[in-house]
């Protein structure tokens, strides 16, 4: 395979985005992974897509003064053998002057108030920041599809209602999360995690699942299967923080009545150590 061009300002993809035809884009932080590869193979299986582009950029409007902005993993050479592995055309890693020319934008995207909840709660700001680079890097790139995970819920959510309310070209396609052996969601973050932590992490994917098999007893018997789970985690050594457990509606993410029916998500946030995880499943009920 050949190695993917890298583009680290405006100017040079404006050069060459007229010759790439179609473009699928994966939009990441870098410190690629095993579920970024699944977003760059659905990426590559589309029929229509001519080439796929991946961006790695560091969003500094998405981290909270007391977040881990500064030691985020960073490594743009692994991440291009990544890209290079999984067919990549080209991969956009501007610097955050390249991407903010002005400092801290004045202009930005409101995420509104789908983005005051659950993330957006425990995360002030957190979304604002996301649409806002996402509005950038689609400006910039003009993809026609781009391609998000599932982990993710509620920022693929915020985002199909960002291209839906903006009248924004690109087509949308979110990728089922990809799990370790163990079943820990895969994250860039779990690099943060030692034995002992990952062991005491394992009762987020082990709540979800409790959760999934209580689905024919409704809204109600799932909350109380995930939280029994979660419960269980704050006795482990180290203990698990629970930041919150939800069981939402997948496009607004307001939490849903006990006599609901039909498609929900079950998201849950949850520090261990100081590392802050995320996951959820979809459950119909």
């Amino acid at each position: 395979m050949s190695q993917p061009r890298l583009f680290t300002t405006r100017a040079e993809v404006t050069h060459a985005r007229s010759d790439a035809g179609r473009v699928a884009l994966v939009p990441t932080m870098g410190a690629l992974h095993e579920g970024h590869r699944a977003l760059m193979a659905r990426a590559r299986q589309r029929e229509d897509v001519d080439s796929v582009w991946v961006s790695v950029f560091v969003n500094p409007l998405q981290f909270g003064p007391t977040e881990d902005f500064d030691r985020y993993p960073r490594d743009l050479d692994a991440d291009l053998a990544v890209c290079e592995e999984e067919g990549v055309s080209a991969v956009f890693a501007p610097s955050t002057t390249e991407m903010y020319p002005l400092g801290r934008p004045m202009v930005t995207v409101r995420a509104g108030a789908m983005g005051d909840l659950l993330e957006g709660e425990s995360r002030p700001g957190f979304f604002d920041g996301v649409l806002t680079v996402v509005t950038k890097l689609f400006a910039i790139l003009t993809p026609d599809i781009a391609v998000f995970g599932e982990k993710d819920a509620q920022q693929l959510a915020m985002v199909r209602r960002l291209v839906a309310d903006l009248s924004l070209p690109p087509e949308i396609l979110g990728v089922p999360t990809r799990r370790d052996s163990d079943g820990l969601a895969i994250s860039s973050r779990n690099v943060y995690l030692s034995t002992a932590e990952r062991h005491t992490a394992l009762r987020l994917s082990q709540g979800l699942r409790a959760a999934e098999a209580a689905r024919a007893g409704g809204a109600g018997a799932v909350r109380k299967a995930a939280h029994q789970e979660l419960d269980a985690g704050t006795s482990d050594h180290p203990p698990l923080r629970l930041d919150y457990l939800a069981l939402v509606d997948p496009d607004t993410f307001s939490e849903v009545e006990d006599g609901y029916s039909g498609p929900a998500v079950l998201a849950v946030a949850a520090w261990v150590g100081t590392t802050r995880l995320i996951d959820n499943v979809r459950v119909t009920l």
